[in-house]
Protein backbone atom coordinates (compact mmCIF):
# COMPACT_ATOMS: atom_id res chain seq x y z
CA UNK A 1 0.00 0.00 0.00
CA UNK A 2 0.93 3.99 -0.72
CA UNK A 3 0.54 5.76 2.52
CA UNK A 4 0.26 9.07 1.66
CA UNK A 5 2.06 11.66 3.40
CA UNK A 6 -0.69 14.40 2.83
CA UNK A 7 -4.47 14.54 2.71
CA UNK A 8 -5.59 13.57 -1.52
CA UNK A 9 -7.92 16.18 -2.92
CA UNK A 10 -11.80 16.42 -4.73
CA UNK A 11 -10.87 18.19 -7.73
CA UNK A 12 -13.23 20.69 -8.58
CA UNK A 13 -12.48 21.20 -11.82
CA UNK A 14 -11.64 18.83 -15.09
CA UNK A 15 -8.40 21.04 -15.80
CA UNK A 16 -7.42 20.35 -12.30
CA UNK A 17 -7.93 16.47 -12.40
CA UNK A 18 -6.30 16.41 -15.67
CA UNK A 19 -2.96 17.99 -13.80
CA UNK A 20 -3.42 15.90 -10.62
CA UNK A 21 -3.56 12.79 -13.49
CA UNK A 22 -0.86 13.95 -15.15
CA UNK A 23 1.56 14.07 -11.66
CA UNK A 24 0.25 10.84 -10.50
CA UNK A 25 0.69 9.08 -13.82
CA UNK A 26 -3.02 7.68 -13.95
CA UNK A 27 -3.65 5.28 -16.99
CA UNK A 28 -7.22 5.04 -15.90
CA UNK A 29 -10.26 6.70 -14.92
CA UNK A 30 -13.24 5.21 -12.79
CA UNK A 31 -16.30 6.56 -13.88
CA UNK A 32 -18.52 5.88 -10.79
CA UNK A 33 -22.72 5.27 -9.98
CA UNK A 34 -24.48 4.10 -7.18
CA UNK A 35 -26.62 1.74 -7.52
CA UNK A 36 -30.21 1.27 -5.37
CA UNK A 37 -28.11 -0.86 -3.13
CA UNK A 38 -25.24 1.71 -2.55
CA UNK A 39 -23.15 -0.78 -4.86
CA UNK A 40 -20.78 1.65 -6.77
CA UNK A 41 -20.72 0.63 -10.61
CA UNK A 42 -20.00 2.35 -13.74
CA UNK A 43 -17.23 2.40 -16.72
CA UNK A 44 -13.69 2.11 -16.61
CA UNK A 45 -11.87 4.57 -19.11
CA UNK A 46 -8.15 5.15 -20.37
CA UNK A 47 -7.40 8.23 -19.10
CA UNK A 48 -6.57 9.55 -22.49
CA UNK A 49 -9.76 8.92 -23.96
CA UNK A 50 -11.87 10.15 -20.60
CA UNK A 51 -10.17 13.74 -21.14
CA UNK A 52 -10.24 13.71 -24.59
CA UNK A 53 -14.38 12.97 -24.79
CA UNK A 54 -16.02 11.49 -21.97
CA UNK A 55 -15.34 14.37 -19.41
CA UNK A 56 -18.07 16.16 -21.59
CA UNK A 57 -19.68 12.96 -23.82
CA UNK A 58 -20.43 10.98 -20.95
CA UNK A 59 -21.00 6.99 -21.04
CA UNK A 60 -24.14 4.58 -20.50
CA UNK A 61 -25.15 1.57 -18.42
CA UNK A 62 -27.99 -0.24 -18.51
CA UNK A 63 -30.93 1.15 -16.24
CA UNK A 64 -30.90 -2.56 -14.70
CA UNK A 65 -28.76 -0.86 -12.12
CA UNK A 66 -31.63 0.68 -10.26
CA UNK A 67 -34.01 -2.61 -9.47
CA UNK A 68 -31.49 -5.24 -8.58
CA UNK A 69 -31.49 -6.88 -5.43
CA UNK A 70 -28.41 -7.61 -3.56
CA UNK A 71 -27.77 -10.72 -5.53
CA UNK A 72 -28.46 -8.46 -8.89
CA UNK A 73 -31.26 -10.59 -9.09
CA UNK A 74 -34.00 -8.82 -11.19
CA UNK A 75 -37.27 -8.66 -8.53
CA UNK A 76 -40.85 -7.52 -10.70
CA UNK A 77 -40.88 -3.67 -11.75
CA UNK A 78 -43.27 -1.93 -13.42
CA UNK A 79 -40.42 0.69 -14.64
CA UNK A 80 -37.92 -1.04 -15.44
CA UNK A 81 -38.35 -4.47 -17.04
CA UNK A 82 -38.38 -6.60 -19.92
CA UNK A 83 -40.86 -4.61 -21.43
CA UNK A 84 -39.17 -1.59 -21.26
CA UNK A 85 -36.03 -2.86 -22.81
CA UNK A 86 -33.55 -2.16 -20.00
CA UNK A 87 -32.47 1.34 -21.35
CA UNK A 88 -29.11 3.03 -21.33
CA UNK A 89 -28.86 5.53 -18.73
CA UNK A 90 -26.60 8.18 -19.32
CA UNK A 91 -24.07 8.99 -17.48
CA UNK A 92 -22.20 12.56 -16.69
CA UNK A 93 -19.51 12.64 -14.90
CA UNK A 94 -19.85 15.86 -12.53
CA UNK A 95 -16.55 17.91 -12.48
CA UNK A 96 -15.94 18.55 -9.19
CA UNK A 97 -16.07 14.81 -7.73
CA UNK A 98 -12.86 13.81 -9.12
CA UNK A 99 -10.30 12.23 -7.01
CA UNK A 100 -6.80 10.22 -7.03
CA UNK A 101 -7.06 6.67 -5.01
CA UNK A 102 -3.19 6.57 -4.09
CA UNK A 103 -4.00 3.17 -2.85
CA UNK A 104 -4.30 2.02 -6.52
CA UNK A 105 -1.44 3.48 -8.28
CA UNK A 106 -2.13 4.54 -11.63
CA UNK A 107 -6.64 4.81 -10.81
CA UNK A 108 -8.53 8.13 -10.21
CA UNK A 109 -12.38 8.03 -10.04
CA UNK A 110 -15.13 10.63 -11.07
CA UNK A 111 -19.12 10.50 -10.08
CA UNK A 112 -21.75 10.71 -12.42
CA UNK A 113 -25.18 12.36 -12.83
CA UNK A 114 -27.71 10.08 -14.65
CA UNK A 115 -30.18 10.75 -16.82
CA UNK A 116 -33.19 8.72 -19.14
CA UNK A 117 -33.92 8.34 -22.50
CA UNK A 118 -35.29 11.87 -22.68
CA UNK A 119 -32.21 13.70 -20.94
CA UNK A 120 -33.67 14.07 -17.05
CA UNK A 121 -32.64 13.05 -14.27
CA UNK A 122 -33.81 9.73 -13.86
CA UNK A 123 -35.97 8.90 -10.76
CA UNK A 124 -34.54 6.25 -9.76
CA UNK A 125 -31.16 7.31 -9.54
CA UNK A 126 -30.36 7.63 -5.53
CA UNK A 127 -27.89 10.78 -6.66
CA UNK A 128 -30.90 12.01 -8.16
CA UNK A 129 -33.64 11.71 -4.95
CA UNK A 130 -30.49 13.09 -2.84
CA UNK A 131 -30.32 15.93 -5.62
CA UNK A 132 -33.51 16.99 -5.36
CA UNK A 133 -33.64 17.17 -1.33
CA UNK A 134 -30.66 19.43 -1.19
CA UNK A 135 -31.83 21.66 -3.36
CA UNK A 136 -34.98 21.60 -1.05
CA UNK A 137 -33.08 22.99 1.86
CA UNK A 138 -31.17 25.27 -0.31
CA UNK A 139 -34.72 26.89 -1.76
CA UNK A 140 -34.85 27.70 2.32
CA UNK A 141 -31.67 29.37 2.67
CA UNK A 142 -30.51 26.16 4.28
CA UNK A 143 -27.34 24.13 3.17
CA UNK A 144 -27.14 20.49 5.50
CA UNK A 145 -24.03 19.37 6.56
CA UNK A 146 -23.63 15.77 7.17
CA UNK A 147 -21.01 13.25 8.57
CA UNK A 148 -21.58 9.45 8.88
CA UNK A 149 -20.08 6.93 11.17
CA UNK A 150 -19.75 3.73 9.78
CA UNK A 151 -18.81 0.23 11.37
CA UNK A 152 -17.95 -2.94 10.02
CA UNK A 153 -16.70 -6.31 10.65
CA UNK A 154 -13.01 -7.64 9.13
CA UNK A 155 -13.23 -11.06 8.86
CA UNK A 156 -10.97 -13.79 7.86
CA UNK A 157 -11.71 -15.08 4.02
CA UNK A 158 -14.36 -17.58 5.15
CA UNK A 159 -16.28 -14.82 6.98
CA UNK A 160 -15.62 -15.41 10.40
CA UNK A 161 -14.53 -12.21 12.49
CA UNK A 162 -11.10 -11.69 12.98
CA UNK A 163 -11.01 -11.83 16.74
CA UNK A 164 -13.60 -14.14 19.29
CA UNK A 165 -13.54 -11.60 21.58
CA UNK A 166 -14.12 -7.38 22.70
CA UNK A 167 -11.86 -5.20 23.48
CA UNK A 168 -13.35 -1.91 23.24
CA UNK A 169 -11.51 1.28 21.59
CA UNK A 170 -8.34 -1.07 23.09
CA UNK A 171 -5.09 0.58 22.06
CA UNK A 172 -3.27 -2.53 23.04
CA UNK A 173 -5.38 -5.22 22.18
CA UNK A 174 -5.26 -6.97 18.51
CA UNK A 175 -2.24 -4.49 17.56
CA UNK A 176 -1.86 -7.11 14.70
CA UNK A 177 -4.92 -5.72 12.51
CA UNK A 178 -3.33 -2.57 12.79
CA UNK A 179 -1.39 -2.56 9.69
CA UNK A 180 -4.60 -3.65 7.80
CA UNK A 181 -6.11 -0.72 9.59
CA UNK A 182 -3.29 2.22 8.87
CA UNK A 183 -3.84 1.42 5.07
CA UNK A 184 -7.78 1.89 5.22
CA UNK A 185 -7.33 5.13 6.94
CA UNK A 186 -4.27 6.03 4.07
CA UNK A 187 -6.71 4.97 1.43
CA UNK A 188 -9.20 6.92 2.62
CA UNK A 189 -6.97 10.09 2.80
CA UNK A 190 -5.28 9.78 -0.37
CA UNK A 191 -9.24 9.65 -1.86
CA UNK A 192 -9.70 12.99 -0.46
CA UNK A 193 -11.80 11.68 2.16
CA UNK A 194 -10.88 13.28 5.73
CA UNK A 195 -10.47 10.44 8.58
CA UNK A 196 -11.14 12.04 12.25
CA UNK A 197 -10.15 8.36 13.64
CA UNK A 198 -10.57 4.51 13.67
CA UNK A 199 -10.65 2.49 17.21
CA UNK A 200 -12.57 -1.16 17.77
CA UNK A 201 -15.99 -1.14 18.40
CA UNK A 202 -18.58 -3.61 20.57
CA UNK A 203 -18.18 -6.52 18.49
CA UNK A 204 -15.15 -8.84 18.43
CA UNK A 205 -13.55 -7.86 15.23
CA UNK A 206 -15.72 -4.48 14.90
CA UNK A 207 -14.58 -1.62 13.66
CA UNK A 208 -15.11 1.82 13.46
CA UNK A 209 -13.87 4.54 11.18
CA UNK A 210 -15.24 8.17 11.00
CA UNK A 211 -14.90 10.70 8.47
CA UNK A 212 -15.18 14.38 8.36
CA UNK A 213 -18.41 16.55 7.55
CA UNK A 214 -19.33 17.66 4.47
CA UNK A 215 -22.09 18.69 2.20
CA UNK A 216 -24.59 16.18 1.95
CA UNK A 217 -23.68 15.02 -1.38
CA UNK A 218 -19.84 15.21 -1.02
CA UNK A 219 -21.22 12.87 2.16
CA UNK A 220 -23.10 10.63 0.55
CA UNK A 221 -19.97 10.18 -2.32
CA UNK A 222 -17.58 9.70 0.59
CA UNK A 223 -19.84 7.20 2.26
CA UNK A 224 -19.97 5.20 -0.20
CA UNK A 225 -16.48 5.36 -1.51
CA UNK A 226 -15.54 4.23 1.87
CA UNK A 227 -17.09 1.27 1.77
CA UNK A 228 -15.45 0.18 -1.36
CA UNK A 229 -11.69 1.60 -0.39
CA UNK A 230 -12.30 -0.82 3.04
CA UNK A 231 -13.57 -3.65 1.59
CA UNK A 232 -10.38 -3.63 -1.64
CA UNK A 233 -8.02 -3.16 1.39
CA UNK A 234 -8.91 -5.84 3.74
CA UNK A 235 -8.57 -7.89 0.05
CA UNK A 236 -5.41 -6.68 -0.22
CA UNK A 237 -4.46 -7.73 3.19
CA UNK A 238 -5.89 -11.24 2.48
CA UNK A 239 -9.30 -10.53 5.01
CA UNK A 240 -12.83 -9.46 4.30
CA UNK A 241 -14.94 -6.61 5.87
CA UNK A 242 -18.89 -6.87 6.04
CA UNK A 243 -21.14 -3.91 6.12
CA UNK A 244 -23.77 -6.49 6.94
CA UNK A 245 -25.45 -4.94 9.58
CA UNK A 246 -26.21 -8.27 11.30
CA UNK A 247 -24.00 -11.11 10.65
CA UNK A 248 -24.48 -12.93 14.05
CA UNK A 249 -27.23 -13.58 16.18
CA UNK A 250 -25.51 -12.28 19.22
CA UNK A 251 -22.53 -10.08 18.31
CA UNK A 252 -23.35 -6.74 18.38
CA UNK A 253 -24.71 -5.17 15.06
CA UNK A 254 -23.02 -2.15 12.74
CA UNK A 255 -24.99 1.48 12.01
CA UNK A 256 -24.51 4.01 9.80
CA UNK A 257 -24.86 7.08 12.33
CA UNK A 258 -25.78 9.81 10.31
CA UNK A 259 -24.95 13.44 11.90
CA UNK A 260 -26.68 16.26 10.23
CA UNK A 261 -26.93 20.49 10.65
CA UNK A 262 -27.70 23.32 8.79
CA UNK A 263 -25.58 26.02 7.32
CA UNK A 264 -26.87 29.70 7.12
CA UNK A 265 -24.78 32.06 5.14
CA UNK A 266 -22.03 30.09 5.69
CA UNK A 267 -22.85 29.53 9.40
CA UNK A 268 -23.83 26.47 12.08
CA UNK A 269 -27.68 27.54 12.44
CA UNK A 270 -28.00 25.43 15.22
CA UNK A 271 -25.07 27.39 16.66
CA UNK A 272 -26.91 29.49 19.31
CA UNK A 273 -28.27 26.90 21.50
CA UNK A 274 -27.78 27.31 25.91
CA UNK A 275 -26.59 24.43 27.13
CA UNK A 276 -28.27 21.16 26.58
CA UNK A 277 -31.38 22.79 24.69
CA UNK A 278 -31.69 23.10 21.06
CA UNK A 279 -32.73 26.47 19.30
CA UNK A 280 -36.32 26.42 17.61
CA UNK A 281 -34.52 25.34 14.20
CA UNK A 282 -32.98 22.20 15.40
CA UNK A 283 -35.80 21.23 17.45
CA UNK A 284 -38.11 21.67 13.95
CA UNK A 285 -35.58 20.04 11.80
CA UNK A 286 -35.30 16.96 14.84
CA UNK A 287 -38.79 16.99 14.68
CA UNK A 288 -39.54 16.02 10.96
CA UNK A 289 -37.21 13.06 11.37
CA UNK A 290 -39.38 11.98 14.49
CA UNK A 291 -42.21 12.52 12.45
CA UNK A 292 -41.26 10.39 9.91
CA UNK A 293 -38.98 7.84 12.03
CA UNK A 294 -41.10 4.89 10.79
CA UNK A 295 -40.90 5.61 7.51
CA UNK A 296 -37.62 5.83 7.23
CA UNK A 297 -36.96 2.75 8.63
CA UNK A 298 -37.22 1.02 5.04
CA UNK A 299 -34.81 3.57 3.98
CA UNK A 300 -32.57 2.66 6.74
CA UNK A 301 -33.05 -1.18 7.12
CA UNK A 302 -34.01 -2.17 3.06
CA UNK A 303 -33.40 -6.09 3.76
CA UNK A 304 -34.36 -8.72 5.65
CA UNK A 305 -31.28 -8.53 7.95
CA UNK A 306 -30.74 -4.42 8.86
CA UNK A 307 -33.90 -4.64 10.94
CA UNK A 308 -32.67 -7.37 13.47
CA UNK A 309 -30.55 -4.33 14.69
CA UNK A 310 -33.77 -2.99 16.32
CA UNK A 311 -33.65 -4.69 19.78
CA UNK A 312 -33.30 -3.38 23.02
CA UNK A 313 -29.58 -3.21 25.05
CA UNK A 314 -28.27 -3.31 20.63
CA UNK A 315 -27.11 0.17 21.15
CA UNK A 316 -29.94 0.86 18.05
CA UNK A 317 -32.72 2.49 18.74
CA UNK A 318 -36.02 0.99 19.08
CA UNK A 319 -38.33 3.57 19.67
CA UNK A 320 -38.94 7.16 18.39
CA UNK A 321 -37.28 9.20 20.92
CA UNK A 322 -34.60 12.05 21.42
CA UNK A 323 -32.62 13.50 23.95
CA UNK A 324 -29.32 15.00 24.39
CA UNK A 325 -26.01 12.90 24.92
CA UNK A 326 -28.00 9.45 25.23
CA UNK A 327 -27.14 6.89 23.12
CA UNK A 328 -30.48 5.10 24.09
CA UNK A 329 -32.17 7.49 21.84
CA UNK A 330 -33.10 7.84 18.22
CA UNK A 331 -32.33 11.67 17.54
CA UNK A 332 -29.22 12.07 19.66
CA UNK A 333 -29.41 16.42 19.84
CA UNK A 334 -25.53 17.59 20.18
CA UNK A 335 -26.19 21.06 21.88
CA UNK A 336 -24.05 23.17 23.41
CA UNK A 337 -23.87 26.88 24.13
CA UNK A 338 -22.35 28.87 21.07
CA UNK A 339 -20.95 25.80 19.78
CA UNK A 340 -20.31 25.42 15.57
CA UNK A 341 -20.57 21.43 16.31
CA UNK A 342 -24.47 21.60 17.19
CA UNK A 343 -26.10 18.54 15.53
CA UNK A 344 -28.57 16.07 15.10
CA UNK A 345 -27.22 12.46 15.28
CA UNK A 346 -29.71 9.74 13.74
CA UNK A 347 -28.92 6.61 15.22
CA UNK A 348 -31.30 4.08 13.16
CA UNK A 349 -29.64 3.27 9.56
CA UNK A 350 -27.54 -0.03 9.56
CA UNK A 351 -24.29 -0.08 7.80
CA UNK A 352 -25.69 -1.50 4.71
CA UNK A 353 -28.25 1.39 3.74
CA UNK A 354 -28.11 3.35 0.85
CA UNK A 355 -26.38 6.43 2.34
CA UNK A 356 -27.54 8.71 -0.80
CA UNK A 357 -31.23 7.84 -0.16
CA UNK A 358 -31.04 7.63 3.87
CA UNK A 359 -29.38 11.16 4.06
CA UNK A 360 -32.33 11.94 1.40
CA UNK A 361 -34.80 11.15 3.59
CA UNK A 362 -33.28 12.64 6.78
CA UNK A 363 -33.07 15.74 5.01
CA UNK A 364 -37.00 15.44 3.29
CA UNK A 365 -37.90 14.70 6.95
CA UNK A 366 -36.39 17.50 8.71
CA UNK A 367 -37.24 19.90 5.98
CA UNK A 368 -41.14 19.03 6.55
CA UNK A 369 -40.43 19.36 10.04
CA UNK A 370 -38.94 22.90 9.41
CA UNK A 371 -42.52 24.02 6.78
CA UNK A 372 -45.03 22.62 9.05
CA UNK A 373 -42.67 24.10 12.14
CA UNK A 374 -43.46 21.18 14.08
CA UNK A 375 -41.92 20.21 17.83
CA UNK A 376 -40.00 17.34 18.67
CA UNK A 377 -42.05 17.71 22.37
CA UNK A 378 -40.13 16.67 25.67
CA UNK A 379 -36.65 15.49 25.90
CA UNK A 380 -36.29 12.20 26.45
CA UNK A 381 -34.11 11.51 29.78
CA UNK A 382 -32.57 8.03 31.15
CA UNK A 383 -33.03 4.48 29.53
CA UNK A 384 -35.18 4.75 26.36
CA UNK A 385 -34.85 0.63 25.93
CA UNK A 386 -36.41 -0.01 29.63
CA UNK A 387 -38.96 3.21 29.83
CA UNK A 388 -40.06 3.92 26.39
CA UNK A 389 -43.04 5.48 27.92
CA UNK A 390 -46.12 5.62 25.40
CA UNK A 391 -43.33 6.84 22.23
CA UNK A 392 -43.70 4.78 19.24
CA UNK A 393 -42.44 1.54 18.18
CA UNK A 394 -40.06 1.73 15.19
CA UNK A 395 -40.33 -1.84 12.90
CA UNK A 396 -38.83 -4.55 13.88
CA UNK A 397 -38.54 -6.28 10.38
CA UNK A 398 -38.91 -5.63 6.63
CA UNK A 399 -42.06 -6.52 6.26
CA UNK A 400 -43.23 -3.82 9.00
CA UNK A 401 -40.80 -1.21 7.61
CA UNK A 402 -42.21 -1.30 3.98
CA UNK A 403 -45.91 -1.26 5.55
CA UNK A 404 -45.05 2.06 7.29
CA UNK A 405 -43.17 3.32 4.15
CA UNK A 406 -45.61 2.50 1.15
CA UNK A 407 -48.66 5.67 0.64
CA UNK A 408 -46.50 7.60 3.31
CA UNK A 409 -46.23 11.14 3.02
CA UNK A 410 -41.47 10.86 3.31
CA UNK A 411 -42.77 8.39 -0.22
CA UNK A 412 -44.66 10.78 -2.06
CA UNK A 413 -41.74 13.64 -0.77
CA UNK A 414 -38.93 11.31 -2.26
CA UNK A 415 -41.01 10.73 -5.84
CA UNK A 416 -43.54 8.75 -6.44
CA UNK A 417 -41.58 6.41 -9.15
CA UNK A 418 -38.79 5.75 -6.80
CA UNK A 419 -40.70 5.00 -3.63
CA UNK A 420 -42.49 2.58 -5.93
CA UNK A 421 -39.67 0.68 -7.30
CA UNK A 422 -37.96 0.92 -4.23
CA UNK A 423 -40.74 -0.99 -2.15
CA UNK A 424 -41.08 -3.55 -5.07
CA UNK A 425 -37.56 -4.59 -4.39
CA UNK A 426 -38.27 -4.57 -0.39
CA UNK A 427 -41.31 -6.43 -0.75
CA UNK A 428 -39.43 -9.53 -2.85
CA UNK A 429 -36.67 -9.60 -0.05
CA UNK A 430 -39.69 -10.03 2.22
CA UNK A 431 -40.80 -13.29 -0.13
CA UNK A 432 -37.25 -14.49 -0.48
CA UNK A 433 -37.16 -14.54 3.31
CA UNK A 434 -40.19 -16.85 3.78
CA UNK A 435 -39.12 -18.78 1.24
CA UNK A 436 -36.36 -19.86 3.28
CA UNK A 437 -36.68 -19.56 6.59
CA UNK A 438 -35.70 -16.33 7.67
CA UNK A 439 -36.34 -16.16 11.59
CA UNK A 440 -37.31 -12.89 13.12
CA UNK A 441 -34.57 -12.81 15.44
CA UNK A 442 -32.18 -15.20 14.53
CA UNK A 443 -29.60 -14.99 11.62
CA UNK A 444 -29.31 -18.04 9.47
CA UNK A 445 -26.67 -19.62 7.16
CA UNK A 446 -29.00 -18.55 4.19
CA UNK A 447 -28.73 -15.03 5.39
CA UNK A 448 -25.31 -14.68 5.56
CA UNK A 449 -24.62 -16.23 2.47
CA UNK A 450 -27.15 -13.94 0.81
CA UNK A 451 -25.76 -10.57 2.52
CA UNK A 452 -22.90 -11.21 4.45
CA UNK A 453 -20.25 -10.25 1.09
CA UNK A 454 -22.38 -7.73 -0.94
CA UNK A 455 -23.67 -5.88 2.14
Amino acid sequence: MNTPTTQGQIYSTVEAFKAAADEHGLHTIEVAVPDTQGHLRGKRVPATRYFDSVHSAGANIADAIFVFDMQNDLPDNEFVNMDSGFLDTHLTPDAGTARVLTYRPGYGLVFAHCADSEGARHPLAPRTVLAAQIERCQAAGLDPLVATEMEFYLCNPDWEPVQSHIQYSSLTDAVGLEPVLADMRAALLGAGIEVESSNAEYGPGQIEINAGPADAMTTADNTVLFKSIVKQVAVAHGLRATFMPKPWTEASGSGMHIHTSLNRDGANAFSDCAEGEPNDLMRAWMAGMLEHAGALTLLGAPTLNGPRRIRPYTFAPTHVTWGGDNRTVLARCIAETDSSANRVEYRSAGSDANPYLMIAGLLAAGADGLERQLDPGMMCVGDMYTNPGDHAALPTDLAGAVAAYVNSPLAAQLGEMFSKSFCSIAEAEVAHGADNNSDHDDVNDWERERYIEHS
